[in-house]
């Protein structure tokens, strides 16, 4: 049993409708073969968590470029990406091929985080410029990580971004007072003011000294009591109008999607479904026209 490249590996061509329907909805098609022959598959199908949602928001918001690295088949990938805003998708990638995928995007000029928890990660966490391990994942994953995450909540990784980029901002304004205080005090302790009647007594300059670098400690134990912006966590639900029968339906509980000029569309039932493939051009006329209500309803 196993994926798509299962079937590539053993050069076996499954020419199957009900297959190809079910992975366009989303869900991860596991094939059986027996003796080189083909002789079934079943579905399996995931659901995004909530917290997906709200940590690739945050990410986002921060000027973060998310890709997602994934073994599964390609029609899976790029309905999550969908769900969930991703930028883009590397799909059917082999636990050996992650690495490379890590080091693909470093050669683009991106400076890139990698997350993940599991054996298969490991290589890539380390080829990455920041590897980032879930706490729950396996030790292997852990040791290769710069930094662990104690929950499994993606989440977390968004409030890595933010106490990073508030201790830099911690080690840019020690530098500048450390860089400052020195420019103005060594000058007059050397007597470049003497004329001028301006002298700092020797016992006076050692304290100041003193001073300057108790004052960076202060500044970078403030640091300490940082807490990062919550992610806040909304448990909604992502419905949307089935087109044919206006029936809401919540995405993961959809009978099926279909992809149409770059918009999924998500049925109640198989009949809505097979009505909306008979005249799409319709039921799509009809989608827009109700969304344009609805924008005047929202902004009159």
């Amino acid at each position: 049993m196993g994926s798509p490249n299962l079937l590539k590996e053993l050069k076996i061509v499954v020419e199957n409708e009900e297959i190809k329907k079910i992975q366009k909805q989303g869900k991860t098609v596991v094939f059986t073969v027996v003796d080189g022959k083909f002789v079934g598959a079943f579905a399996l199908a995931d659901k995004i968590r909530e917290e997906s949602h709200e940590a690739i928001k945050k990410l986002k918001e921060n000027g973060v470029r998310v890709y997602m690295l994934t073994g599964d088949a390609k029609e899976v990938a790029r309905w999550v990406t969908k769900e969930l805003g991703i930028d883009d998708y590397f799909a059917q990638v082999l636990p050996d091929e992650k690495a490379e995928k890590v080091e693909f995007l470093k050669e683009k000029g991106y400076k890139v985080s990698m997350v993940g928890d599991g054996i298969n990660d490991a290589p890539a966490l380390v080829t990455a410029d920041v590897g980032i391990a879930i706490g729950a994942g396996t030790d292997v994953a852990i040791e290769s990580a710069d930094i662990i995450l104690v929950k499994n909540d993606p989440r977390d990784v968004s409030k890595v971004v933010d106490l990073s980029g508030k201790t830099y901002s911690k080690m840019v304004q020690n530098l500048w007072w450390a860089a400052g205080y020195n420019i103005v005090a060594i000058p007059l302790a050397a007597g470049v003011l003497y004329n001028m009647g301006i002298v700092i007594n020797p016992a006076i300059g050692a304290m100041l000294m003193s001073l300057s670098t108790v004052i960076v400690a202060i500044n970078s134990q403030i640091l300490r009591k940082y807490e990062p912006k919550e992610v806040k966590f909304m448990e909604k639900k992502h419905i949307t109008k089935d087109p044919v029968c206006g029936m809401e339906v919540e995405h993961e509980k959809a009978y099926g999607t279909i992809e149409h000029q770059g918009n999924l569309i998500y049925f109640c039932s198989g009949k809505c479904e097979e009505e909306f493939k008979k005249n799409p051009k319709k039921y799509l006329s009809k989608m827009k026209k109700e969304e344009h209500e609805e924008y005047k309803h929202h902004h009159h």
